[in-house]
């Protein structure tokens, strides 16, 4: 017996033949090809499945971890009391967080060294930068979107 032979009989291949020429005979139509029934095959579970049919994991180009939305929602509340805090401001909007700066306890001098050196910082990460009260400043990175402004009051109270 061929390795073919043990083949077809182990796949009930040979028995199908037969089955699909009989019915042939009967209708008396040429068989193109044996029809092939499921239920006669035997299981196979572990068996891998043929390439046409394996479907591979698909990866999409949009997908966006909830993780990292919920780290770049976060909004960092400041009130530096010198100068070099200013380089852990700069890393908070590194990592993609919004920044509200309060200058109002820190000596004037150094609160404009403070504003320059975050307004190189928020320029190299294409952020933006935005005074929204007296010595307040909010500083976003790029994945951020500030809508609206503050007006200045000019009247300054004694």
């Amino acid at each position: 017996m061929s390795i073919k032979n043990k083949f077809e009989k182990w796949f009930y291949l040979d028995e199908e033949e037969a089955a699909a020429q009989e019915t042939a005979a009967k209708h008396q139509v040429a068989p193109t090809q044996p029809e092939r029934k499921p239920n006669k095959q035997p299981s196979m579970k572990n068996a891998p499945l043929p390439k046409q049919n394996r479907k591979e994991p698909q990866t999409a180009g949009n997908i966006v971890s909830l993780q990292s939305v919920q780290k770049s929602s976060k909004v960092i509340l400041v009130e530096p009391r010198v100068y070099a805090e200013a380089q852990d401001i700069s890393e908070h909007l590194t990592n993609k967080r919004a920044v509200i700066v309060n200058l109002q306890r820190i000596d004037r001098e150094q609160g404009i060294r403070i504003v320059d050196f975050l307004s190189g910082s928020v320029y190299a990460l294409n952020g933006d930068i935005q005074r929204i009260g007296t010595d307040i400043f909010l500083c976003v990175p790029e994945n951020v979107e500030v809508n609206g402004s503050i007006s200045e009051y000019l009247n300054e109270r004694n």
